[in-house]
């Protein structure tokens, strides 16, 4: 199994921050190649993706940790693929983020890096547009 994680900071609540990951219908904003994704209850989520130039569509599973501001996340398959990201508030107003991927995937590691990487610039850089706008 590959592990790829990535830190960094953004100047938004750490609350705020982990109320607009935890909400899965958020995912299409933050994720290019994700479509669609709907909560069928409880952790079960339906997603829908272009992967490589394919439709895909399945189901997977998200475990908010509200109190330890804690997300966890995968969904079925061969690759064997989830994750989790932790919020920690560095100061009123300000938030970082530690994101964490595993795969059994054959993967292009330098690629997965970079992907994950520009992945938590776009959501929190979307979720503290979300936030001014919402203020």
């Amino acid at each position: 199994m590959t592990t790829y994680t990535h830190t960094a900071e953004a100047d938004i609540a750490a609350d705020t921050l982990f109320g607009f990951l935890a909400e899965p219908r958020n995912l299409p904003r933050y994720f290019p190649q994700m479509t669609a994704a709907e909560p069928e209850g409880g952790e079960q989520v339906h997603v829908e993706a272009e992967v490589h130039g394919h439709h895909v569509d399945g189901e997977a599973w998200v475990r908010p940790d509200a109190s330890h501001r804690r997300l966890e996340w995968g969904a079925e398959g061969p690759d064997d693929y989830h994750g989790e990201l932790q919020i920690d508030e560095v100061s009123p107003g300000r938030s970082r983020i530690t994101v964490s991927l595993h795969s059994v995937r054959e993967a292009d590691g330098d690629e997965v890096q970079r992907g994950l990487e520009q992945t938590v610039a776009v959501l929190t850089q979307t979720a503290a547009a979300d936030d001014r706008q919402a203020q």
